[in-house]
């Protein structure tokens, strides 16, 4: 899993966010790389919010591109997103099906996971000397 992520409550203003990132196997792996199914994610509690855009991802991720965890708990709950602005990498048409689980080709929508508007970013982001962008 690259992620594992849950909130208490829907209304907490927390979750993952990966922006402008590339998910693939290393040299070493990609022979083996089907002995090892790798998911984009599971969820780890209720209201789980996880959120990829404007990403490459390659043929490591499993075609469903999500995993669940004990069974159907949570899935009712979770919000999965994949922006596709543009369009990066693997395509979401073998994606899970789970009501919480959308593909966003909107950019006002996309807009509000940015790191200048999810976390406001703009703050704080440039002291910790890491590389970010604050919007699309």
């Amino acid at each position: 899993m690259v992620t594992a992520q849950g909130r208490t409550d829907p209304n907490q203003n927390t979750g993952i966010v990966i922006q402008k990132c590339r998910i693939g196997a290393t040299s070493d792996l990609r022979p083996v790389q089907k002995n090892f199914p790798t998911y984009l994610g599971r969820p780890w509690k209720e209201y789980s919010r996880t959120v990829i855009m404007q990403s490459s991802i390659t043929d490591v991720i499993h075609s469903a591109g999500w995993h669940e965890w004990n069974g159907n708990f949570v899935l009712d709950t979770l919000s999965t997103t994949s922006i596709r602005i543009p369009a990066l990498g693997a395509a979401t048409f073998g994606r899970v099906k789970w009501k919480g689980f959308k593909v966003i080709t909107s950019a006002t929508v996309a807009q509000s996971y940015t790191a200048g508007r999810f976390i406001a970013g703009g703050s704080w982001l440039s002291s910790t000397g890491f590389p970010f962008s604050l919007g699309l």
